[in-house]
């Protein structure tokens, strides 16, 4: 049948942070991510946990799958847009602040088909 997935955009996090939290969860059965993601003390995790929702969800619903056999096929972030701030220094100088942003996607996939 294929996979599900889902898509959260403009996640205001930094990509390095997100990707620690799905390193936790890449490859697991749904009900083990969803407890690895709710006693993980990151506030990524809230995020990666809506997205996982959401990709079991559609899943369930327009794809028909058995929610008991899905797992996490493919799970990725890719940086979103950066948004350039300046904060002032000493001596009448400023620097440059990147405050990254990121976008998380959640493929699920029934553990019988490969």
């Amino acid at each position: 049948m294929g996979e599900a997935r889902a898509v959260a955009r403009y996640i205001r996090m930094s990509p390095h942070k997100v990707r620690y939290v799905v390193d936790l969860v890449r490859g697991k059965k749904v009900d083990e991510a969803m407890n690895i993601l709710r006693f993980t003390r990151r506030g990524a995790s809230r995020v990666v946990r809506k997205v996982l929702a959401s990709a079991v969800a559609n899943a369930t619903e327009n794809h028909k799958m058995d929610e008991l056999k899905l797992y996490i096929s493919r799970v990725y972030v890719d940086e979103g847009p950066t948004l350039k701030r300046f904060r002032p220094r000493a001596r009448g100088r400023a620097t440059r602040i990147r405050k990254r942003s990121s976008h998380v996607t959640v493929c699920v996939a029934e553990k019988g088909e490969s």
